[in-house]
């Protein structure tokens, strides 16, 4: 897309904010919302600054996020299924194989070589 990155590791919780920016910014200059664009959020540990970004990435309405891999003990299953619905929250798979070719929208293709991508795709953990 425009000569981006296909993943782009946006680094820790401290760097949640640039993330969101840098989303927005994108938005923003495509003209369509943060949900339209090709983006995959993983969320991978939840110590309390992680689970402040998940909070803030929901209250703006960020869908598609990917936790995991099992939510987080404060998010009963009831929680999590209301999640899903809403803003389409995901737990990461038991291959990471699968993800990257999730992540990076290779569907349906057993010869996609994931070997070179960086499993670095956080942007926050």
């Amino acid at each position: 897309m425009l000569g981006l990155p296909r993943l782009l590791d946006m680094g820790q919780c401290n760097n949640a904010y640039g993330a969101i920016k840098v989303a927005l910014g994108l938005a923003e200059a495509l003209g369509c919302s943060v949900n339209d664009l090709p983006l995959t959020l993983v969320v991978s540990w939840f110590e309390q600054k992680a689970v402040a970004v998940l909070l803030t990435l929901l209250y703006l309405g960020v869908k598609g996020i990917t936790i995991g891999p099992k939510p987080p003990a404060f998010i009963t299953p009831n929680v999590f299924k209301i999640l899903q619905e809403k803003y389409d929250l995901r737990l990461i798979g038991q291959r990471a194989e699968d993800d990257l070719r999730r992540v990076l929208a290779v569907r349906g293709s057993s010869t996609a070589d994931t070997r070179s991508v960086s499993p670095k795709a956080n942007i926050a953990g």
